[in-house]
């Protein structure tokens, strides 16, 4: 086992690393920049470096500072959490050549999987139903429409190493098809440094349900359920829960063992995400993977009993998975909210500054991943996430009934923040019948968000 470990990450997620570090008796080491020298990750950690300052490209994304500064910490692994260079295989690779266990897929993996278009390919070729749509990146606008006549509108326009909504565009007709195409994959080419694109059929009203994998370098793949994250706005996902309300018993159990299928197909290792889009007849289709541990992972946690973490931390170490196929119970229910430091009335406006009084909810069942304190002073250059709070219960209606009240109970004074946002759409029929697809939202939105009386 590791005696140090790097986390290449900030804020909330790379608390909760330290965290289990720290209960498996393991050293931490946190970078940070000049902005974060005051974060909570930065106080818990056992060792600090200090790797830049202003934007992410400077510090938190900068490959050669990290490596730099595992090497002179001794650290023997690095953990990525999600996003920065979490899925980026150039970074991988430098770990690899430089003796540093990554704490996630081989850099091989990362390339295949984190390419939408070879992704899709490989699905294919093993019988995992994708949505129809092109086989090959296109790269021409002339060639992308010709390809989108083939399909039939309307289609989405895709970045093939896109993440996070960057470089996706909706197109409902010929006319409007070459303007979508362009804005995309320059999107694409400014956000990910790659201008591939792919087609593919544009599913209404869809539902978007994930399933978390594990596995190890023995073999042993386990899928812990899934998730139903369609309430996303801008194609990030605000509310996630387990399980999926949308689907039946039957369809679960055959989404699951296409995600297996899938990892093993890769030969994949360690904490991974199999995306599926499901549409209003109930037939999903593979959409891509994630070769990270995801934000919403808490949820899985609490409905599985597991910690993900430090079976990731255990699989990159060379050990065996914890647990069997026949060991994984889906017990409950789970639902996360994200707090994002926004002002929903004004577009969802980041909201940067200083907490001046903060009270977090508690109690049976509920649990807040976070970086705050009060005083801290949440910087206007990074993401605007600042918390996630996660709850369980028996049934779901239980759980949406201890997410109001554990909404309701969060103080946070000093910057705007989504959280009535988000206490309206717990109360909010349609997320309550559990109907809601990823255009929830929008009409949502529309609607003027639906003023709620906690009372």
């Amino acid at each position: 086992m590791f005696k140090k470990v790097l986390i290449a990450n900030r804020g909330e997620i790379a608390v909760r690393i330290i965290r289990t570090l720290r209960a498996m008796g393991i050293l931490s080491v946190a970078v940070y920049s000049v902005e974060d020298r005051n974060s909570l990750h930065v106080q818990l950690a056992d060792q600090r470096i200090c790797i830049g300052e202003g934007p992410a490209r400077n510090s938190y994304l900068n490959m050669d500072q990290i490596i730099s500064a595992a090497l002179g910490t001794g650290a023997e692994a690095i953990h990525p959490g999600f996003g920065f260079l979490s899925e980026n295989s150039a970074f991988a690779r430098k770990c690899e050549e430089n003796g540093i266990c990554f704490i996630g897929p081989s850099s091989d993996v990362i390339d295949r999987m984190g390419n939408k278009s070879k992704a899709r390919e490989t699905m294919m070729d093993v019988g995992i139903p994708v949505v129809p749509g092109t086989r090959k990146p296109v790269y021409q606008s002339a060639d992308a429409l010709e390809k989108a006549k083939e399909i039939g509108f309307p289609v989405m326009i895709k970045a093939s190493s896109g993440g996070g909504g960057k470089g996706m565009r909706a197109a409902f007709s010929e006319d409007e098809f070459e303007s979508q195409f362009e804005l995309a994959q320059r999107e694409s080419a400014n956000a990910f440094g790659d201008d591939a694109m792919y087609i593919e059929r544009l599913i209404t009203h869809p539902r978007h349900v994930e399933v978390q994998i594990m596995a190890d370098s023995q073999g042993n793949v386990v899928s812990l359920g899934e998730r139903d994250c369609s309430v996303q706005r801008n194609h990030q996902k605000l509310i996630e829960e387990s399980p999926s309300p949308a689907i039946s018993e039957e369809t679960r159990e055959r989404m699951q063992k296409d995600a297996r299928l899938a990892a093993k197909t890769v030969g994949y290792t360690n904490a991974g995400t199999i995306e599926f889009i499901v549409d209003e007849a109930g037939e999903f289709y593979f959409m891509e993977m994630n070769t990270r541990i995801q934000v919403e992972h808490g949820v899985t946690e609490m409905v599985t009993g597991t910690d993900l973490i430090e079976e990731q931390v255990r699989v990159a170490a060379g050990e065996a998975l914890s647990f069997r196929q026949e060991d994984i119970r889906v017990q409950g229910h789970a639902i996360e909210c994200r707090v994002n430091a926004e002002i929903p009335e004004k577009n969802f406006m980041p909201s940067p500054g200083q907490i001046m009084h903060l009270h977090l909810p508690g109690g049976n069942g509920v649990r807040v991943d976070s970086g705050l304190y009060t005083g801290y002073e949440i910087p206007s250059e990074y993401d605007s996430m600042i918390a996630k709070v996660i709850v369980h219960a028996r049934d779901r209606h239980s759980a949406i009934m201890k997410m109001k009240m554990a909404l309701d109970e969060t103080l946070i004074i000093g910057v705007d923040t989504n959280l009535d946002f988000q206490y309206r759409i717990m109360s909010n029929p349609t997320f309550v019948n559990g109907k809601a697809d990823t255009g929830f939202v929008e009409e949502f939105l529309k609607g003027g968000m639906g003023i709620v009386d906690k009372k």
